[in-house]
């Protein structure tokens, strides 16, 4: 799904539970922080996703997409920003492969973006929303190892299977 189709699922969530303003955006420059630092908090996700590779068209699955989200609220303003990473993969026939960036299901995008909507409530408006559990979904087979090299995660240090 592309980027648009992501904000509108996010900001129809944020219509629904909050009424400050929020905005969400693409950054592949955020890394990791400290939860708070600044007045941003941060939730990182694995999700599924397809990648498909721009030289060979190859075309593979994958469950171990990360996703990495921060977020803050300017209470004065009564905005919120968030801000979204998705960790890319390259594929591993080609010498000169690329990171690709993932492919996710307008399911998997609701999933993700549910699961952030908790997580703002929960740090920027102190709500106690209990354990909910959704979990993403799986298209085709996904069988065969981690495969450290050709993920940005992994080579970020942060991927939970490349440590």
């Amino acid at each position: 799904m592309s980027l648009d189709q992501w904000r509108n699922i996010f900001l129809e969530k944020t219509r629904e539970h909050f009424q400050d303003q929020w905005s969400l955006t693409f950054d592949d420059n955020i890394e990791e922080i400290q939860q708070g630092s600044g007045g941003w908090y941060q939730y990182i996700r694995g999700s599924f996703a397809r990648f498909t590779c721009s030289l060979c068209k190859r075309s593979w699955p994958s469950k171990k997409v990360l996703v990495i989200f921060h977020f803050t609220l300017f209470h004065e303003r009564s905005e919120g920003k968030v801000k979204v990473r998705r960790y890319r993969q390259k594929c591993r026939r080609c010498l000169q492969a690329q990171m690709e960036e993932p492919l996710f299901t307008g399911e998997n995008i609701k999933v993700l973006v549910d699961k952030i909507i908790e997580k703002i409530r929960m740090r920027c408006y102190n709500e106690n929303i209990g354990k909910q559990n959704r979990f993403s979904q799986f298209h085709g087979r996904v069988n065969g190892p981690h495969e450290r090299a050709h993920c940005e995660a992994c080579l970020k240090g942060i991927c939970r299977d490349g440590k």
